[in-house]
């Protein structure tokens, strides 16, 4: 169980990095990208092209990967979601969906349906690993993308808290109009924001070529892990995201020691768990509304 325990920590990570951008995007924004896990399928394919059929190095092919899905959110961010935005809360979540199917069927059109890794492409760090005192044994992979979100993550913390950007990235998230008042361009910290988003997401996809096998229709399944880690670290919260995939991979290992169908399980029974626990705390909070209500009175007369 302790060995379990340990690798649904390091998978935390990994799931941070796939969480990161769904949050950033649902903080400032304030719409749920249901293509969120198709581009990040997206990244990894454009991995797999780089090392497959460009021969370049997975690091080289992972560092030009990241400017060129930036630019895509920058894009689809331009183009499509800030559009869709000034409809109301509906038609962005019929316009990811299309996007999320343009992608996965793109996908199947250019590379077909056959499942591709970069396992065998990053030599020894797919397989390696180190012995723990105890016995346990921890994937050198899974170590260093844990050590990666915990990089990415206060990353973008900095970001957030001592730059220019991060400090208009806040302002518009709290308050958009108040933001423009104040001179801020809402319409430029909303692409920055998406840029941001989408590269986190292709960072993702390309680990997630490392360490499994990927299809051009794994996107939606991305997409409900990210969602779940978001939900039960706290919507919109860069830090929450690392607890709730914490969560949730510690949960998926200690479900697959019971059976394999466990893992997704686990995972998604966690979830539940949370969400009636918020709701509960939520009814608690609205019947104690009177009595708090009537103190104060007391304490006033």
């Amino acid at each position: 169980m302790i060995d379990a325990a340990i690798q649904g920590l390091l998978l935390g990570g990994y799931y941070a990095i796939l969480a990161a951008g769904l949050s950033l995007m649902f903080g400032v924004m304030r719409f749920i990208n249901l293509a969120h896990g198709d581009l990040a399928v997206a990244g990894a394919y454009g991995v797999l092209f780089g090392v497959l059929t460009l021969g370049l190095p997975v690091w080289a092919a992972v560092l030009a990967m990241l400017p060129l899905m930036a630019a895509l959110g920058w894009l689809l961010q331009r183009w499509l979601f800030a559009r869709a935005l000034r409809a109301g809360f509906l038609l962005p979540l019929l316009v990811t969906f299309g996007l999320g199917a343009v992608l996965q069927n793109g996908l199947y059109g250019v590379f077909g349906s056959d499942t591709l890794s970069l396992g065998n492409h990053i030599g020894a760090l797919s397989w390696a690993s180190w012995t723990l005192p105890g016995g346990v044994v921890v994937g050198q992979l899974p170590a260093l993308t844990f050590l990666l979100a915990l990089a990415v993550l206060g990353g973008l913390q900095c970001l957030l808290s001592r730059t220019r950007l991060g400090r208009a990235i806040r302002a518009t998230a709290t308050d958009a109009e108040a933001a423009q008042l104040c001179g801020v361009d809402a319409g430029r910290v909303h692409r920055a924001a998406g840029a941001i988003a989408v590269s986190l997401a292709g960072l993702a996809g390309a680990l997630l070529a490392m360490r499994a096998l990927v299809n051009p229709y794994a996107g939606p399944a991305q997409l409900i892990t990210a969602f779940e880690a978001v939900v039960i670290g706290g919507i919109g919260s860069l830090w929450g995201t690392l607890a709730g995939g914490i969560v949730l991979g510690v949960a998926q290992s200690l479900g697959a020691l019971v059976t394999p169908q466990g893992f997704d399980l686990a995972g998604h029974a966690a979830f539940l768990l949370v969400l009636v626990a918020r709701l509960a705390g939520a009814r608690r909070f609205q019947l104690g509304k009177p009595a708090l209500r009537t103190y104060l009175k007391w304490r006033r007369a």
